[in-house]
C-alpha cells in the first residue's frame, strides 16, 4: 500500500498529525508512506518507520511550491492520499482514496478534527519517533535523574510566560521535600536568536541548568523529553513533542486556546490564564496554579 501524507509546516501541527500516521502504520503493516511537510517539521518524521520518502515543501512565490510537489507525486498511483493542508493536491493526483482536511478554524481540538478524517473516535494520540543514536545522546546529556525540563520559548512572544515565573516554579519543584526534590534542570528551545533571547533570562537565573536551546535535532529533543520527569512549557511545538514523547507535560496557555491546541498525551495537562482564550495575557497565569497542576501530575495515582 502506498500512502501520500501532506502535513503541516509548523512543528506543533506536524506532531499532532503523527497519530494518524501511527494508526496507518498499524492498520497497514508494510505500507510505504511518502510525507510532505515544511522545513521546520522535517525532523518530526525523520525516524518514522515505513517512511519511503520525505519531501520538504519550501514555500515559493505565487504558491509555486504546490506545483513542485505535484510534479514529484503526480505520476505515482496512490492507494490513499491524505492532505492536511486543505489544498487541491489530493484531487490532482491518481488515488484510490482521498481524505482532505477543511481549511479555517473550527470549534474543538485539532486532534479530534484529524481523527474525523479517517472516522477515528477517539482520535489516535501523537507519537514521537526516535532512533537508538538519538536516545544514546540524550542519555549522555541527561544522565541519571530526575530531570525537570523547561520550554520557556514559543514562536510568538505573547505566548511566553514571564521568565521569572518559570524560575519560581523550577525552584519550588526542586526544593528539599518538594515533588522533584534535588532534580536537575534542562532548558530546551528552538534554533535562532529570538528563542535564545526568550530563554536567556531563565538560564541566567538558573546557573546550574543544562542549556540545550537550539543545539539538538528534533529526534534528539524527543529523546531528551522521554527522559524528563516533568516538562513545563509554553504552547509551542516543543510542548506538543513532549506530550507525544510520553513525558508528564504541563502546557501554558493565555493567548492561545487549550480547547483547540492543548497538549495531547497520556500524561499531559493544560493550564490557562484567567480570562477568555486568545485574549488573556500570560501575566494572568499565576505561579500557584502551575505548581498545583505540576504536583497533581506528579502525584501517584
Amino acid at each position: 500500500m502506498r500512502i501520500l501524507f501532506v502535513t503541516s509546516t509548523r512543528i506543533g501541527d506536524a506532531v499532532l498529525s503523527t497519530g494518524l500516521l501511527d494508526h496507518l502504520l498499524r492498520a497497514h503493516p508494510g505500507a510505504r508512506i511518502t510525507v510532505a511537510c515544511g522545513p521546520a517539521a522535517e525532523g518530526v518524521f525523520a525516524r518514522m518507520p515505513g517512511l519511503e520518502r520525505l519531501i520538504v515543501l519550501r514555500k515559493r512565490r505565487w504558491s509555486l511550491h504546490w506545483l513542485t510537489l505535484w510534479s514529484e507525486v503526480a505520476f505515482t498511483w496512490w492507494d490513499l492520499v491524505i492532505d492536511l493542508r486543505a489544498s487541491a493536491l489530493a484531487w490532482m493526483v491518481p488515488a484510490r482514496r482521498r481524505a482532505t482536511a477543511r481549511g479555517g478554524r473550527r470549534p474543538g481540538h485539532r486532534l479530534v478534527h484529524l481523527g474525523a478524517l479517517l472516522g477515528l473516535d477517539p482520535p489516535p494520540l501523537p507519537v514521537a519517533w526516535t532512533a537508538a543514536a538519538d536516545e544514546a545522546k540524550a542519555a549522555a546529556l541527561l544522565p541519571g535523574g530526575p530531570w525537570l525540563v523547561l520550554g520557556p520559548t514559543a514562536n510568538w512572544d505573547r505566548k511566553v510566560w514571564p521568565a521569572d515565573r518559570f524560575v519560581q516554579v523550577a525552584q519550588a519543584l526542586t526544593a528539599p521535600g518538594a515533588a522533584l526534590d534535588g532534580a536537575r534542570i534542562a532548558i530546551l528551545g528552538g534554533p535562532g536568536s529570538p528563542e535564545r533571547a526568550m530563554a536567556a533570562p531563565v538560564l541566567a537565573a538558573l546557573p546550574g541548568a543544562l542549556d540545550l536551546v537550539g543545539t539538538l535535532s528534533l529526534p534528539e529533543v524527543a529523546s531528551v523529553l522521554k527522559r524528563a520527569a516533568l516538562f513545563i512549557g509554553n504552547d509551542s511545538g516543543l510542548m506538543h513533542l513532549s506530550a507525544a514523547a510520553g513525558a508528564p507535560t504541563i502546557g501554558l496557555f493565555g493567548r492561545s486556546s487549550a480547547a483547540e491546541y492543548g497538549p495531547s498525551g497520556p500524561h499531559a495537562r493544560a493550564v490557562e490564564a484567567d480570562g477568555p482564550p486568545y485574549e488573556s495575557p500570560m501575566t494572568d497565569l499565576p505561579v500557584p496554579r502551575v505548581l498545583e497542576a505540576a504536583n497533581a501530575l506528579l502525584s501517584p495515582p
